[in-house]
């Protein structure tokens, strides 16, 4: 009998569907694995602006997370949106201590689709240090530069490295392909695609969470994300508006 293969996503919560614990669990759930989810804040949205948002403070996330890790063995956890860097620290910490081997994937959300800024001036004090913590970290050019200011896009990738391994995602660049570099301790590897006159809400989550769900089907790191990025290119194809379809076909033909 097949065993359950468990997903985690702690992240926000969009009443769109299209970002956040909803599209998360949606994704899990298209490549066969079982999506459980904690969330860190609500967004008063639609996939075409943002309203508003309230942060749930670290203590209420660790609250909703011991009854998860009573009942099940979680080995996969993304994280999106979340309020600061001192709350990163205080979930991944908890998530170490339930599970030493737990893989941890960042997607740092900074400003969504439409422009709305999560955080303001984001504090990165304590950022090498969380990193640490984390299997994976999935920034756009545009969050690279706020984590790592001083720096360009792949210096900042690279020295971000040598604590996590790094997914540059290139969809911000204004290259004719959208390259993705995997910057590891050892190597950087290029992951390509072709560029689509598409817009879907939420891609980054979707990129975020296939990676996660493909790690928990036993992939490796450079094949889990190779894999999810040929899982977007269909996703931005899914449907005419801005929010995608997801579709076991599709995540099955990259497994």
């Amino acid at each position: 009998m097949r065993t359950k293969k468990y997903a985690l996503s702690i992240a926000g919560f969009d009443p769109s569907a299209g970002a956040g614990i909803l599209s998360d669990i949606k994704t899990f759930e298209a490549h066969n694995v079982n999506g459980l989810g904690v969330c860190t804040c609500l967004t008063y949205q639609n996939e075409l602006k943002i309203n508003g948002i309230s942060w749930i403070a670290a203590n209420d996330i660790i609250e909703q997370l011991k009854p998860l890790f009573e009942q099940y063995h979680i080995d996969h956890v993304k994280i999106g949106l979340i309020e600061n860097i001192e709350t990163l620290e205080t979930v991944a910490s908890y998530l170490q201590d339930e599970n030493p081997e737990i893989k941890i994937i960042w997607d740092p959300i900074l400003k969504s689709s439409s422009g709305f800024d999560f955080h303001g001036a984001f504090d990165t004090q304590n950022l090498r240090t969380s990193c640490k913590r984390l299997f994976l970290i999935t920034p756009n050019t545009y969050e690279i530069t706020h984590l790592i200011s001083d720096m360009t896009p792949d210096i900042g990738a690279e020295h971000l490295s040598e604590f996590s391994a790094v997914l540059l995602k290139g969809g911000h660049s204004a290259n004719t392909d959208c390259t993705d570099q995997l910057f590891t301790k050892d190597k950087v590897i290029t992951i390509k695609s072709p560029r689509l006159n598409t817009e879907k809400h939420g891609t980054g989550c979707v990129l975020s969470s296939a990676i996660t769900a493909n790690l928990a089907n036993e992939m490796s790191l450079p094949a889990a994300c190779e894999s999810a990025k040929k899982y977007v290119y269909k996703f931005l194809q899914s449907d005419h508006g801005l929010v995608g379809q997801h579709s076991y076909e599709n995540a099955k033909t990259h497994s």
